[in-house]
């Protein structure tokens, strides 16, 4: 039987574009400080730059998270979408304005038989995708650096913290996090992302990386 070819219908479309925009609206509000402040002061300064800033970082990060999902569910045989949690989003915006931030857009859904391996590397693919957009992020910092620029700079650095703590968050054995299964599969494969992760994670956190 053939593999499920990898299409995105206008619905789950639609969830995406959803889901980054909410969150960079919401990171955007959350780095500002959050409160009714920080909505004023974005306003006033110019709302383009730091939603953008947001949009490119913590949005692409969600993003891509969730279509890494999808495309290794769907190389597996599965069929597979993601679907926006539209209460979760909005909690995400009221959240920031009071100052801190809960992120949980959705989810990618998928069924059909797969191993315990494949559903392990499905898990997997999430955490692994924000570590690669973190070292993606590494040369925007430097290029920002050497060309003087403020806002690639902290493109840069922004984008690498806050993927190295979407890849650790994620990894988490807990609940409904990609952690979990991944550990449930392999406690070495798990060990092996998640303990540099960690360590990485709370390196830049403890220096003010992207802050």
């Amino acid at each position: 039987m053939n593999a499920p070819r990898l299409s995105f219908s206008s619905k789950e479309l639609q969830d995406l574009a959803v889901a980054w925009i909410a969150l960079g609206v919401a990171f955007a509000i959350f780095f500002a400080g959050g409160g009714q402040r920080a909505v004023v002061g974005i306003l006033r300064g110019g709302v383009v730059a730091p939603v953008l800033l947001s949009l490119l970082t913590a949005g692409i990060g969600f993003l891509l998270h969730e279509v890494a999902h999808k495309v290794v569910a769907v190389r597996f045989g599965q069929i597979a979408e993601f679907r926006a949690d539209y209460g979760m989003l909005f909690l995400a915006v009221v959240s920031s304005l009071a100052g801190f931030i809960f992120a949980a857009p959705g989810a990618v859904y998928h069924r059909g038989r797969i191993t315990a391996r494949e559903h392990g590397l499905i898990a997997l693919a999430g955490p692994a995708t924000n570590v690669a957009l973190a070292v993606v992020f590494l040369p925007v910092f430097a290029v920002g650096v050497l060309a003087s620029s403020d806002f690639l700079s902290l493109v840069g650095s922004r984008g690498l913290t806050i993927n190295l703590f979407l890849a650790t968050f994620n990894m988490l054995p807990f609940g409904p996090l990609d952690g979990k299964t991944v550990l449930s599969w392999s406690r070495t494969v798990f060990a092996a992302f998640f303990v540099p992760a960690l360590v990485l994670t709370i390196g830049v956190f403890l220096v003010g990386f992207g802050f």
